[in-house]
């Protein structure tokens, strides 16, 4: 059966942070010290900040159709079949994110948390556990997350007092150093990767949130304290190890870890990084492949989205370990396709959209209204 279920507008704001964070928490902050160099963390609040704006554009949007998902919405203003196709090239994204998360979290299991284990047997896991959870729906999504929300703010805080003895404020001097064209541009990474592919949660938002109006401050809040996060982490890892090691590391923040030390006692801790990491690509990887399932489920006109898990997450799983050959066209994915990707499904379409629904308005609402 089609879910008819609901969460709270809190239980919203935790998924928006998880998402938020997600990948971002350990890779951005090299992204964005090769491009702004020390200047990184600027790029951080600039992302945040012009976050902000596209978060406030899918609320708009969310609003105009309380009761559909991002699929229903493109049926409803482009017509069945453009809809259709618009939808399918959605699905598209969210499906190949879902496999691309879970090469990352297979790549950085084997690599630095268990070496001697196949990075197939690692996905396959994560990939049970996947399906397991969007089998039992986005309640039991929602709930399971705030619970896991205190765990994570819990070690944030932990790494964040631990690591603040190392800074070393010259690190970031002198401010401003790069030109504000490099800042603009490694902020977009982060645009791109923590907001413009927030455009998945519209298929949760509003339609299965059951205070619509609260959940839009949740869309809000959720984004700035995940862009907050990515801030700080993205500070400390350029005020310890500074801007040229941050930007050769692939995972700085997980190298700013292992460098905490409190009296030789506190150390090696790094796992609490690895952890953070998890928790967040977990979420978001779920979020996305729920998205996938549900949205295919309402294209086909199921009445049940579950029997789509078993085939869906299997091709996750092949795509996972398919996807990239080496870790240089991981990088070339990143910086182009992947980028590229988003902006059109999750920037222009939502753009498109707004000019239909102006053109359209008073049809819709017409069709709206019950006769």
């Amino acid at each position: 059966m089609m879910q008819n279920v609901k969460i709270n507008s809190y239980q919203f704001l935790v998924l928006v942070i998880f998402f938020t964070v997600g990948t971002s928490i350990l890779a951005v902050p090299s992204a964005l010290a090769i491009v702004a160099k020390h200047d990184a963390w600027i790029s951080a609040i600039l992302g945040t900040a012009l976050g902000l704006l596209i978060v406030w554009l899918f609320t708009k949007i969310g609003i105009w159709f309380p009761n559909l998902t991002f699929v229903q919405m493109n049926e409803t203003l482009f017509g069945k079949w453009i809809g259709k196709v618009f939808s399918f090239l959605f699905l598209s994204m969210t499906l190949l994110f879902t496999a691309v998360i879970l090469y990352y979290s297979g790549s950085f299991l084997t690599t630095h948390v268990m070496p001697n284990t196949p990075m197939a047997a690692t996905n396959i896991l994560m990939a049970i556990i996947l399906v397991m959870a969007v089998r039992l729906g986005l309640e039991t999504i929602a709930r399971s997350a705030e619970i896991l929300t205190g765990v994570f703010f819990i070690l944030f805080i932990l790494l964040v007092i631990f690591i603040a003895p190392e800074i070393k404020y010259e690190n970031i001097q002198p401010v401003f150093e790069v030109d504000i064209k490099s800042i603009a541009e490694s902020s977009l990474t982060l645009i791109v990767v923590s907001s413009v592919n927030a455009v998945t949660l519209l298929m949760i938002f509003p339609a299965f949130i059951n205070q619509p109006k609260s959940a839009k401050k949740s869309f809000f809040i959720g984004n700035l304290i995940g862009g907050l996060i990515i801030i700080i982490i993205t500070f400390l890892c350029i005020t310890v190890l500074g801007a040229d090691l941050t930007a050769r590391q692939e995972y700085p923040s997980y190298g700013l870890a292992k460098m905490i030390n409190i009296g030789n006692f506190i150390n090696r801790v790094e796992s609490l990084m690895a952890a953070l990491w998890i928790i967040c690509l977990y979420y978001k990887m779920v979020l996305y492949f729920y998205a996938s399932v549900y949205g295919l489920a309402q294209i086909l006109n199921l009445k049940d989205y579950r029997p789509l898990t078993y085939p869906l997450g299997m091709i996750v799983v092949v795509l996972s370990l398919v996807v990239f050959p080496n870790v240089i066209d991981q990088h070339i994915f990143d910086s182009t396709t992947s980028k590229y990707f988003s902006l059109t499904i999750g920037l222009l379409l939502p753009l498109l959209m707004v000019i239909v629904y102006a053109i359209r308005r008073k049809q819709l609402k017409k069709d709206a209204k019950p006769s």
